[in-house]
């Protein structure tokens, strides 16, 4: 056997190692999505829209089949929903404003809740709400269930 056919197995060798170590790489998890820091993010966004008074915003954060319950009344679907919170964004000033205190992801990643306080204009605790959110595509949540009750002190 000549020394370059000696080499050989060892280029081999190490033509493997390299291409290993390259594929570990790649096949390592990157960092893992915080969903419970995501859906806050998004919640957050959604009550900017109240304050910033666009509706057409306030409605993509709409899931196509949204239910809102009011009290024992379910206003169902997108349209329906968007169509009486429009009265809200009426005025110039915001009538009330929320924020997320508590968010939770299923294992699963799929379903969210963030429930929260909810302010009236003068800035006194009114109600909290819950909210369910869907993640519909990577990094897109919509509200699929919105119920706000009344606070007690």
């Amino acid at each position: 056997m000549t020394p370059n056919q000696m080499r050989m197995p060892v280029r081999i060798l190490a033509l493997v190692a390299v291409l290993l170590a390259a594929g570990s790489g790649a096949s390592t998890p990157s960092e893992p999505i915080d969903l419970e820091s995501q859906v806050a993010a998004v919640e957050r966004a959604f009550a900017r829209t109240m304050v910033d008074r666009d509706h057409a915003a306030f409605a993509s954060f709409l899931s196509q089949e949204t239910v809102f319950l009011a009290g024992t009344t379910a206003r169902r679907g997108k349209q329906a929903v968007a169509a009486h919170w429009k009265g809200y964004f009426e005025e110039s000033e915001p009538p009330f404003s929320w924020e997320p205190e508590t968010v939770s992801v299923l294992d699963s990643g799929k379903l969210a809740i963030s429930t929260g306080p909810v302010w009236n204009a003068e800035g006194s605790r009114i109600s909290t709400y819950t909210s369910i959110w869907r993640q519909e595509e990577p990094g897109v949540w919509r509200i699929i269930f919105d119920k706000g009750d009344k606070y007690c002190e």
